[in-house]
């Protein structure tokens, strides 16, 4: 099996993770730990994470994010949105990094910002929200909206939610970008739709990241668009990795395989995600949550032994004949 590698603590020193995320990429490993610390109410140390490198970059990011589709459009509900914030808390206590939403996720966004102000604005916090509106005069606007929702001083990467207007949006993302107003511009997509139309963005646009859905199940992404991503040095998101929670209840019902125990898995929720963090392609998955417990269960497929190539084909098979 695949083993964790280990190095010396990056610490907290900018130049010292530049230094060793430049190094590693040049020794072709594809795992980095980080011991990056929030600035919460807690002051123990967060877990050391596997990551992957950005590739337009080299940025390294945490290969489990959180996604707020469904599970943060809580409304004005007080309770509801303090319980949210204790699942960010729980995510930055693991060493997250990557939080990502969309104008579509109804009060998601100032969910997030209440949680983010409640936690004093996590320094390793990777913001990652979208653009979704058809008429592209109002995109400005509408990110601008996002943005104060959230209490950003500006958005890690902005991409295109599910390609909407994308001839209009991209070239003022893309524009941001070289404002400093942006650092990252991406396109998502989900449930398989408009693959080849994305495909042709993917080949002839100089974006940073792409975001599909990708799990044991939903893998026509692994013939075209996972390949053509490493070939152009674009960063893979993956949403829906349980398929909305669907996935986890199907799988469930049935015992975890002897293979989960050599991984490290204590849930098939883990095992889920680390098949899909660890295909080469992959830089984040973004799975969502409404609870304390499951965020720290999915942070722990960021850590421990990894499948390698020959288990992940088992894992797949196994899943189908589930």
């Amino acid at each position: 099996m695949k083993q964790h590698h280990t190095f010396p603590s990056a610490g907290n020193s900018p130049s010292r993770r530049t230094w060793l995320a430049g190094a590693l990429a040049l020794t072709g490993l594809p795992w980095l730990p980080t011991a990056a610390s929030p600035q919460t109410s807690t002051q123990t140390p967060a877990p050391r994470l596997m990551t992957r490198p950005i590739p337009s970059s080299g940025e390294a990011l945490p290969v489990v994010g959180l996604g707020t589709w469904i599970t943060f459009n809580v409304g004005n509900d007080p309770q509801a949105r303090d319980a949210r914030a204790e699942v960010v808390r729980a995510f930055f206590e693991a060493g997250g990094g990557m939080i990502d939403s969309s104008p579509m996720y109804g009060s998601s966004q100032p969910t997030i910002g209440h949680a983010l102000a409640r936690l004093g604005q996590p320094t390793t916090l990777f913001s990652a929200e979208k653009v979704w509106v058809g008429d592209a005069d109002r995109g400005s606007a509408q990110m601008e909206a996002s943005r104060t929702f959230w209490g950003v001083p500006r958005f890690d990467l902005m991409q295109v939610h599910n390609l909407l207007s994308w001839q209009a949006h991209l070239p003022r993302l893309l524009d941001m970008k070289a404002a400093g107003q942006l650092r990252y511009v991406g396109i998502s997509t989900s449930e398989g739709r408009r693959h080849r139309e994305l495909e042709d963005i993917m080949r002839t646009q100089p974006i940073d990241f792409v975001q599909i859905t990708y799990n044991p199940l939903d893998r026509e992404v692994e013939q075209r668009l996972l390949p053509l991503a490493q070939e152009r040095d674009i960063g893979v998101i993956v949403n829906r990795p349980f398929r909305e929670g669907a996935l986890l209840r199907q799988l469930a019902r049935h015992s975890l395989p002897g293979w989960a125990s050599d991984i490290d898995c204590d849930g098939w929720a883990q095992a889920v995600l680390k098949f899909i963090v660890t295909h080469p392609a992959v830089t984040c998955a973004i799975p969502a949550t409404r609870q304390v417990a499951h965020v720290r269960q999915n942070m722990g497929a960021a850590m421990g032994r990894m499948p390698d190539a020959a288990l992940r084909a088992r894992m797949a098979r196994d899943v189908a004949a589930l």
